[in-house]
């Protein structure tokens, strides 16, 4: 059986400079509008319709989510019944940030817990050793070097009964162009490790930021189901979703709350889904 490769480290300092970049960003999330934390304590759910058809009935049930940035899904989460969520984030700011909102919408520890840890750390911090639902949402997977890695620890915090599901941008937009996203102009298999340097960030209109080198990795879909599938768990479905939650790329139009193509051309997969249970 073939196993989805282990990718190239990148530089050494590469969780170093990711932290210190989102940890910068946390401040501009908090006053901009991109996550209206105003509008969030006010309807408390951000998820995504797919999300919320695919994952199902959440009542009762345990959910950690890896990768939680500032807890605006986690807590959704918990807004639609869960009955204890964890949200886990490398970046000190982001969980404060979510532990603040957590006491805004009147939620404890014991029903609202966050942690500080490297996702790779994941199994050894968090306060129970498996969850219901092991959540992860768009634009997590881009800074892990090694996925089967995330795979394997992703796949042992969850429960026997219990399933995974991730929601991801697709990984073919990575290798088209940013104006229109028609021509293929960089290469999809591609192993090494990318570094930016950036300033600013999606979610602010301020650019005028300090930590601004980044260093991501492309995963494929192929490495993501076959690293996933390697560790036992089930997979329940793929679904692939011809929609966006940003300007991807510039000729996109907002329609149905979505970032999408023009209607008049052909579509192609810009996020995917999937579910992996645990029998």
């Amino acid at each position: 059986m073939t196993t989805a490769p282990v990718h190239t480290a990148g530089p050494e300092d590469w969780r170093e400079a990711n932290r210190a970049m989102w940890d910068e960003r946390v401040p501009l999330h908090v006053a901009g509008e991109f996550y209206d934390l105003a509008g969030f304590r006010a309807r408390r759910d951000v998820l995504r319709d797919f999300e919320i058809a695919e994952v199902g009935d959440v009542t009762g049930k345990s959910l950690l989510h890896l990768q939680c940035h500032i807890g605006v899904d986690t807590l959704s989460w918990a807004h639609r019944g869960a009955s204890r969520v964890v949200g886990l984030d490398f970046s000190a700011p982001a969980v404060e940030t979510a532990r603040g909102l957590a006491g805004d919408l009147g939620l404890g520890p014991e029903r609202a817990a966050f942690v500080a840890s490297d996702v790779y750390d994941a199994a050894r911090a968090v306060p129970e050793a498996s969850y219901d639902i092991v959540y992860t949402g768009l634009g997590a997977l881009c800074w892990l070097p090694d996925i089967r890695r995330w795979a394997e620890t992703a796949a042992s915090l969850v429960a026997p009964g219990g399933f995974l599901y991730l929601a991801e941008f697709h990984p073919i937009t990575e290798s088209l162009d940013d104006e229109t996203g028609s021509r293929i102009v960089h290469d999809y298999f591609a192993r090494d490790a990318r570094v930016f340097d950036i300033p600013g960030t999606y979610a602010s209109v301020v650019t005028d930021t300090v930590h601004n080198r980044s260093v991501e990795w492309q995963h494929t879909l192929g490495d993501v189901v076959s690293a996933l599938a390697a560790t036992g768990l089930r997979i329940e479905f793929l679904h692939e979703h011809d929609v966006s939650l940003f300007r991807r790329f510039e000729n996109f139009e907002v329609r149905d709350g979505y970032h999408r193509f023009p209607a008049d051309r052909p579509r192609i997969p810009l996020l995917y889904s999937l579910k992996a249970s645990r029998a």
